[in-house]
């Protein structure tokens, strides 16, 4: 929503900017979208690595304090 009345307000100031960014934002989010898809992969390449460095502590029965 807060977007939306942003949007309202360049819509209002400077119309043709307005137009250039709502004509631009799809262009820009299909651009960082292999960028997104990287992080997700990396992500899970340091998950799968801690998984597998705690896997020995997990084995001998070592639970992190879940109080936090």
């Amino acid at each position: 929503m807060t977007a939306f009345i942003l949007w309202l307000i360049l819509f209002i100031v400077c119309w043709p900017a307005a137009l250039l960014a709502l004509l631009l934002y799809p262009l820009v989010w299909l651009l960082l979208l292999p960028l997104r898809l990287l992080g997700i992969a990396v992500d899970a390449v340091f998950d799968a690595l801690k998984a597998v460095l705690t896997l020995p502590a997990r084995i001998l029965g070592y639970r992190p304090d879940r109080s936090h």
